[in-house]
């Protein structure tokens, strides 16, 4: 049990599930075996609750969580990651998760995957106040209050605090495995708070997402609405603030204009329909916009910009308003009616270019003769997905190029579709211990 002392570290933190006596007990708790029948009851039980939920199903990203955890969905997961090597396999103990901020659904998946591999968990939410948040936490505590899952309810605690480092520390103090999501700045954060000698962490980094469109096979789809649908998913139901939200659009193929007024045009249709906007995202995009100008126009001749747009540049972004259009930096804002949706065309493929990378409907956008001329930016190793619209085989070429980005490749519509293999990490592997039997 923790002290006296410890016991207040936890004053200042606000329980949605769980409390300071679950906190305290969970390092005594046996680890589990991975996709242990209770564990896949109960996620069955909150998928159901979810889905029976109205609220619920006006949020695609909790709709689409819900059908992750349902039983036909974990047993796929169960069979796909059992080894039939003669070994024993549970959780490693007790999880860590630092959720990010700005992505309301991830906590639930990154619960999900430590419940799933056998851990008792303590999973700080985003402190923002997330519908999706309130409504997945509803569900869980729904679920986790019946008797048949009273056992599960010691391996679950979802909770909010602010920046305390000490709270880190304890947290971190008795986790056996530390997952943290939410960029560069949270992982040195958070690293600050020291891990046990056995411990192990996963961290999830700064990372970008792209896409690619074969404008011939784009051209000859039937259901161009659909594609205009999964695009929005995969970029404005988060306002594009997910690593996996494709922030630049590689356009191939001979039919590229025709195929650009279609997509964007479906896209725009749907995003004033279904979006809502806020000023401060326009200004946003703007000031994007005038900085690619002026790092294209300043380094204009050369293949790359150290350090990305400097601060100094910004200032003169307003000055150059009148030369975006007309060739000076070879960079130009397509037209449009309104800020829901705005295009930057860009030139060339520069070193950092990912530093200009905005977000709520802003796109990069590049017209591509050959798949290798993404090469340099696909060697960056924060490149994380390649959302592909037409036929996957167009990258192929680049990834058995001994490029050192690229994690996963998808169609359109499924860059945020949560699998035990994320990032490149094999979570199941990560989040489990063998004990190694020999016979």
């Amino acid at each position: 049990m923790m002290g006296k002392e410890m016991m207040e570290t936890l004053d200042g933190v606000s329980f949605l599930i769980g409390d300071k006596d679950i906190v305290a007990g969970m390092p005594c708790l046996p680890a589990r075996e991975p996709f242990d029948g209770a564990i896949l009851d109960m996620l069955n039980d909150v998928s159901r609750i979810l889905m029976a939920g109205r609220e619920a199903r006006e949020y695609p990203d909790v709709v689409t969580f819900a059908f992750w955890i349902r039983r036909s969905s974990t047993l796929k997961l169960k069979e796909r990651f059992r080894r039939e090597d003669g070994n024993i396999r549970f959780g490693r103990g007790v999880a860590f998760h630092i959720a990010p901020s700005n992505v309301p659904v991830n906590f639930a998946y990154s619960l999900a995957a430590g419940l799933l591999t056998g851990n008792a968990n303590i999973v700080r939410v985003p402190s923002k106040d997330f519908p999706q948040v309130r409504i997945i936490a509803g569900a869980f505590a729904e679920a986790l209050a019946t008797e048949k899952n009273r056992e599960a309810a010691a391996y679950v605690c979802l909770l909010k605090y602010g920046r305390e480092k000490d709270v880190n520390d304890l947290f971190s103090s008795i986790a056996d495995t530390r997952i943290i999501w939410g960029g560069d700045a949270t992982v040195e954060e958070i690293r600050k708070s020291p891990l046990g000698a056995r411990a192990g962490e996963v961290t999830f980094a700064d990372r970008f997402s792209i896409a690619v469109v074969d404008s011939n096979a784009y051209m000859k789809m039937d259901d161009k609405d659909r594609v205009a649908e999964d695009f929005y998913n995969d970029t404005y139901l988060t306002d594009q603030n997910a690593c996996t939200s494709p922030r630049l659009v590689a356009w191939m193929g001979n039919r590229r204009e025709e195929a650009k007024d279609e997509f964007w045009g479906r896209l725009h249709r749907l995003v004033k329909r279904k979006y809502h906007f806020q000023p401060i995202q326009g200004v946003d995009k703007l000031t994007g916009s005038c900085l690619a100008s002026v790092v294209y126009g300043a380094w204009e001749g050369e293949n790359h910009f150290p350090g990305g747009a400097k601060a100094g540049q910004t200032a003169a972004c307003v000055d150059r308003l009148d030369t975006l259009g007309n060739g000076e930096s070879g960079v130009r804002i397509e037209p449009h009616t309104d800020n829901l949706l705005v295009r930057v065309k860009i030139p060339q493929i520069l070193d950092g270019l990912m530093e200009l990378k905005g977000n709520s409907g802003y796109f990069l956008e590049y017209d591509c003769e050959d798949i290798m001329e993404l090469k340099g930016l696909c060697s960056d190793s924060r490149c994380q997905t390649v959302a592909y619209i037409g036929d996957v085989g167009m990258v192929g070429p680049l990834l058995r190029s001994g490029i050192k980005g690229i994690d996963r490749v998808v169609p359109a519509g499924r860059t945020m579709d949560f699998d035990l293999i994320w990032d490149g990490y094999d979570l199941y592997g990560r989040l489990t211990r063998v004990i190694d039997l020999i016979e």
